[in-house]
């Protein structure tokens, strides 16, 4: 076996609920012996960080129900079984902050928790917004807010937000817009 490898002997479904499933595998570890692993299947995400001409940050203010708190995100949303992740993610603008994007660039993706859980949440940045009416999904309730970026950043370094792929986001986009002579 290679190092660094483990070899799924058997696989049992636990949970098959709407948006995960949760399946417990038997592996095979590099040095012989058997163990399991717990895991969360979930199809990915998209998270957008929108920016207006103003140089503010679009974000959603929303109850999350596991925490039982309310949160300051940006636009996110499921990807579909195989749905293209840019598709979604100005699926996603439009219904919750009303606005479409001239232009739309990936900025990376990010795997939330990588020890139990499939997800993969792919950033895009978007720029040059043109706004609508929202088109929330049927109990879907949120509200649009807009932050400057630079307070939008100091928020971050304060644990405003404590939503991982926000954080991500917003000091990505900071880093590569002010570290240029250091990424790429």
């Amino acid at each position: 076996m290679a190092h660094l490898n483990e070899t799924t002997l058997d696989s049992t479904m636990l949970f098959d609920g709407k948006i995960i499933r949760v399946e417990k595998d038997t592996v095979l570890l590099e040095d012989g012996t058997q163990t399991f692993r717990e895991v969360v299947r979930h199809p990915g995400g998209v998270c957008v960080l929108a920016i207006t001409d103003a140089d503010e940050v679009l974000f959603v203010k929303q109850f999350r129900y596991p925490h039982r708190t309310v949160t300051m995100e940006l636009p996110a949303g499921k990807l579909e079984y195989g749905e293209n992740p840019e598709a979604c993610g100005r699926r996603e603008l439009l219904e919750e902050c009303g606005c479409r994007a001239k232009q739309f660039s990936y900025l990376g993706k990010l795997f939330p928790v990588p020890a139990y859980d499939t997800e993969v949440i792919h950033i895009y940045l978007a720029k040059g917004l043109e706004f609508d009416a929202q088109q929330l999904d049927e109990g879907e309730f949120l509200d649009v807010e807009r932050i400057p970026l630079a307070q939008a950043v100091r928020m971050v370094l304060s644990d405003a937000y404590p939503d991982a792929k926000t954080q991500i986001a917003i000091l990505r986009y900071f880093a590569m817009d002010h570290v240029k002579g250091i990424v790429r």
